[in-house]
């Protein structure tokens, strides 16, 4: 922990170095991160905003690797292959903590174990921008937002001509090709947007083959994704929208950890699709949205390759969910808003799994189950004249189908010292209700009950035009979580987490050319819990697949007002993964990869690009008997009208 301590307080003294000489100011970023439009100092919350142009500058790669790469965040299945399950670890929080939005709304698949959202069907080039909001976000989110949330922004703002185009095509490693293709444009009172993208890899196998002998097949992978979205604004005050989204990805798997399979696959389908409406005059700002999804996955595993006793298999899943709200924000005067709102979500799932083995046919069926969750919720914001102190108030109300009512409620204030420094912290609980996976599968317990935390941070940012820093000390404590006992092979609520943490994030620019970035996280957590290799309660100091210490680093420069230049690092320290049934947890050595990326910029219409990842072919593991990523290179252009 000194170590920690001494990165810190580096960066801050390093930060006041600068300010003393430093008069140019960094453009304000406006989020959405309390479902109103705010400068992001203003928020008093942990925000990373991730533009369209750094998004573009990421060349060949998914939106998981790019998450990964961000402060207290960690995807395991972000360095494996396509396709590979993708799970979303905020602050150490475990899976399913974490909520995902799509243009402000939530997506999630009940099928799923955590009922999260598989982050495999969205592609980066149907993505505009990307807001991450960590710590406790359930008063304006409802349950899952235990951690934070991930809103991915894929409207389009600020079009003006009738007619736009842009296509990208990138090809590499393993036969991986990209394509996409997008049109937009605004005619009169009508804003479109069309885009296509699709993505075919021949891959490498997803399992280790410890033996190097054995002769695992490679596990290829295909997507496609469909958005179209329209825009009406029929009064200066009053706008229509609506769109929808088709999302598809096969996917050659593998029989588990160390274990091949040569004919087992699973196919992913998703339909998300909804309406809403905006009003906006001098005082009021009232937003209304409707969205419909499913999902429907199936693994199918047939009878050429029979690595363990199954001979053939088949499970499918089918996820539907609805959601509703409706909300204000309203202009008190005197420098308040109130934000008074309220929402309906629904979830439902149905599966069916059929096999053969050497002991004959077997059938088991999870029959449509549901479950829904009504809320309340308001918020009160409120900023001094001279903008130096802004605090807000919010609370919201659950009503839950199963679980009755519940409530929670957050606190953020930030106060401005200088033009150059600010101090923010807040307070707030959370809640995650059980899914309907663990309530009711073969593995489930319909004992089970919600599990509750509370989270507390405060930090301090320096901003200015060279070098931009923010500290942030975190700490969230959590009961009745959600669990699996990987003895008696049942869900379970263990008894108490706790996870302390720090975060330091680093924007410097000491010239026009070079942007250089950094962030580092570490992660402090005790947990009270059943052992994974006994039956007794025990207690560990370390979380499965977090690593207690990482960082990210990335420079970048403009050589010429044509060619881009950026070279990248990732370091995950020591951790731990499971180790099977009934036995010792098992540690992952810590690893450190190279990336590089460059663009040249043929002409304003005209781009070519080069990504490359694990650039001196690094052999690491974040997950247990599952092959990373080697070197790869990925390259292409992007035509733009």
């Amino acid at each position: 922990m000194k170590k920690t301590i001494f990165i810190a307080a580096a960066v801050l003294t390093s930060s006041q170095l600068h300010a003393q000489d430093s008069t140019r100011f960094l453009q304000e970023v406006t989020v959405t991160a309390n479902k109103i439009s705010q400068k992001q100092d203003e928020t008093g919350k942990v925000i990373t905003v991730i533009t369209k142009e750094q998004l573009e500058k990421k060349g060949g790669r998914t939106l998981t690797q790019i998450l990964n790469e961000q402060a207290g965040i960690t995807i395991n299945g972000a360095l494996n292959g396509l396709g590979n399950p993708q799970t979303l670890y905020v602050r150490g929080a475990s899976a399913g903590r974490t909520l995902v939005l799509m243009d402000g709304i939530p997506v999630y698949d009940p099928s799923l174990i955590n009922s999260e959202f598989d982050l495999n069907l969205l592609l980066v080039s149907d993505i505009e921008q990307i807001e991450i909001s960590r710590g406790a976000q359930s008063t304006l989110y409802g349950s899952d937002a235990v951690a934070g949330v991930v809103n991915i922004i894929t409207s389009k703002a600020n079009i003006s001509k009738p007619f736009n185009a842009k296509a990208t095509v990138t090809g590499g490693s393993f036969n991986t090709f990209r394509t996409n293709a997008q049109v937009y444009g605004k005619i009169d009172k009508l804003t479109y947007n069309a885009k296509v993208a699709n993505i075919n890899s021949k891959g490498f196998s997803s399992a280790y083959d410890s033996t190097g002998n054995m002769g695992f097949a490679k596990d290829g992978y295909h997507g496609t994704l469909v958005n179209t979205s329209l825009q009406y604004q029929l009064t200066p005050q009053f706008m229509l929208k609506s769109f929808i989204q088709s999302s598809q990805y096969k996917t050659d798997i593998v029989a588990g950890s160390f274990t091949d399979e040569k004919d087992y696959t699973v196919k992913n389908k998703s339909l998300i699709t909804g309406a809403g409406f905006l009003f906006k005059n001098a005082g009021v700002t009232l937003t209304g949205n409707y969205q419909y999804s499913d999902i429907t996955r199936n693994y199918f595993n047939d009878s050429i390759d029979v690595p363990t006793f199954i001979k053939f298999s088949t499970d499918k899943y089918f996820g539907k969910t609805q959601f509703a709200e409706l909300y204000a924000a309203i202009n008190l005067g005197k420098n308040f808003t109130l934000l008074q709102g309220a929402d309906y979500r629904f979830g439902d799932m149905n599966s069916r799994y059929f096999s053969i083995s050497s002991f004959g046919p077997y059938i088991s069926t999870f029959t449509d189950t549901s479950v829904s969750q009504a809320s309340l919720y308001a918020s009160l914001f409120y900023k001094t004249p001279n903008e130096k102190f802004n605090a807000s108030l919010g609370g919201r109300l659950n009503v839950h189908s199963r679980y009755g009512s519940n409530a929670t409620y957050t606190f953020n204030t930030a106060y401005a010292f200088t033009k150059y420094l600010n101090i923010f912290g807040s307070i707030g609980t959370a809640f995650k209700a059980p899914t309907l996976y663990q309530l009711y599968s073969s593995y489930g317990n319909p004992g089970l009950k919600p599990e509750t935390s509370r989270s507390y941070e405060i930090g301090v940012q320096q901003k200015q035009a060279v070098i931009n820093n923010r500290l942030v000390f975190f700490y969230r404590e959590s009961s009745n979580g959600l669990d699996f006992d990987y003895n008696n092979f049942q869900y379970f609520n263990f008894i108490k987490q706790v996870v302390r943490g720090l975060e330091i994030e680093s924007l410097i620019k000491p010239t026009e050319q070079l942007n250089i970035s950094f962030n580092y996280t570490y992660l402090s957590p005790t947990e009270k819990t059943q052992s994974r290799k006994t039956f007794a309660d025990t207690a560990y100091s370390y979380l499965i697949r977090r690593a207690k210490n990482s960082f990210n680093i990335s420079a970048g420069y403009q050589l010429t007002p044509a060619a881009y230049v950026n070279v990248s690092a990732k370091y995950t320290g020591n951790r731990f993964d499971v180790g099977g049934y009934q036995s010792d947890d098992v540690a992952l050595k810590s690893y450190f990869i190279l990336g590089a990326y460059a663009e040249y910029k043929i002409h304003q219409c005209l781009k070519v690009f080069a990504d490359a990842q694990n650039i001196t072919n690094k052999k690491f593991f974040d997950l247990r008997g599952y092959n990373s990523i080697p070197f790869m290179i990925n390259g292409g252009f992007t035509f733009t009208l």
